[in-house]
């Protein structure tokens, strides 16, 4: 359902960038089978990401965040309604065509940094592309992890650096293809404040020089707050649509729906 009966659109893409895709999302339902029962995650959803825009999504445990940022991934497919990526409805491809889709669009950053630790940093940069038979940049691995600001660390062992570093290179790994739309879910909940804060720089720094869409589920105001657009959910359905709130608004609006 829309919010409070109009939609809003917020972002604007950056002069001279040129990387981002909206999203549309419309009528997303997602229901689970429980016991004897179901579990409605999602109850007809209907939101849009403006190209080259960063919005946080929120909303209590069981709210229904997590599921609709892996639907509109492209990672769990609703059991009603559509998602479209630019003019690219992902919700009618079949899945080898939606795998090649995500690879050459999509980056994903976890709260799990996904690191193998027997490689170095740059082969885990490139071990997505690697896997699906793409050819590697040497170069372009040298500008990813310099623009992380690990540049020189190409040979280093994951198991060696610090977990900011760690979620550095996830984030690298995840920019490497130069996707259009950056998804991060919990990015920063396993890091301390400061880190945080630095990674939060670099998924807003994304948005602004390189117009590209980020969509991020977190429980933390602050993290939020360097969005353009809070969200927040409950039982399944969007209640709270805000434009560039602060921390102390988003925790206040987040105690409300507890």
């Amino acid at each position: 359902m829309s919010l409070f009966g109009n939609e809003q659109v917020y972002g604007v893409r950056p002069e001279g960038g040129g990387a981002g895709r909206e999203i549309r999302v419309r009528g997303l339902r997602r229901e689970f089978k429980r016991g004897g029962g179901r579990v409605h995650a999602l109850q007809g959803v209907d939101v849009t990401f403006a190209p080259g825009s960063f919005t946080a999504v929120m909303g209590p445990s069981g709210s229904g965040k997590t599921t609709l940022l892996q639907c509109v991934a492209g990672m769990d497919r609703p059991t009603r309604g559509a998602v479209h990526w630019g003019p690219t409805e992902i919700t009618r491809l079949r899945e080898h065509k939606l795998a090649r889709l995500r690879r050459s669009t999509v980056g994903f950053v976890f709260q799990a940094y996904n690191l193998m630790p027997a490689m170095t940093v740059a082969e885990n940069v490139v071990l997505p592309t690697r896997l699906m038979g793409g050819r590697v940049d040497r170069a372009r691995v040298g500008r990813v992890l310099t623009q992380v600001g690990l540049g020189g660390c190409e040979k280093e062992r994951p198991g060696r650096l610090s977990g900011g570093q760690q979620q550095r290179v996830a984030i690298a790994r995840a920019l490497y293809n130069q996707p259009e739309i950056l998804f991060a879910d919990e990015p920063t909940g396993a890091l301390d404040r400061n880190t945080g804060r630095e990674i939060l720089r670099l998924l807003r720094e994304g948005v602004e020089e390189h117009g590209r869409t980020c969509v991020m589920v977190t429980h933390d105001p602050l993290a939020a707050s360097f969005a353009d657009r809070v969200l927040m959910m409950t039982d399944g359905e969007l209640v709270e649509d805000l434009t560039r709130p602060s921390a102390a608004v988003i925790a206040e609006k987040l105690g409300g729906l507890s």
